[in-house]
């Protein structure tokens, strides 16, 4: 009997936990202005000609992401302190000067004509898509450690 009342109890309160930590997940819609002082300079650098058509804070149980939406269907996510996580311009390229110039030079190298049409950034590696629907992924020494179709 105290077995299956301890089961009860500890699935009560993993559903409650659970509950609360969805609880604090908040989203909400920002301006351009309210964006980390670096993502403002990224996109005032990079995307200048781009009409903005949404700024969203993505804020979880300890972390906090930023997400910037362009009428072209370009989207953007910065990180708490407003460095850039992922760049996707869905049907064009990467501005260059993102991309980081041995990651650049390795794909006009061995996919000539392909072009970057995302990048990802995190701790461990670098992720790019390529127009040739090639995934690519780089280790933080920009060598070629996955390559997915």
């Amino acid at each position: 009997m105290k077995k299956y009342l301890f089961i009860a109890l500890a699935a009560l309160f993993f559903g409650v936990s659970s509950a609360s930590a969805d609880g604090l997940e908040l989203d909400r819609i920002i301006s351009k202005e309210q964006l980390p002082a670096s993502a403002i300079e990224f996109i005032n650098k990079n995307f200048a000609n781009s009409k903005i058509s949404l700024v969203k804070e993505d804020r979880e149980l300890f972390s906090k992401n930023y997400e910037v939406i362009f009428s072209d269907g370009a989207r953007l996510e910065f990180t708490r302190s407003g460095e850039w996580k992922e760049v996707d311009c869905r049907n064009y390229e990467v501005p260059a000067n993102i991309v980081p110039a041995a990651i650049a030079k390795y794909v006009s190298e061995n996919y000539s004509g392909a072009r970057i049409l995302q990048i990802d950034s995190d701790r461990f590696d670098y992720e790019v898509r390529l127009s040739n629907s090639l995934e690519l992924t780089f280790d933080k020494s920009f060598n070629i450690i996955d390559i997915d179709d």
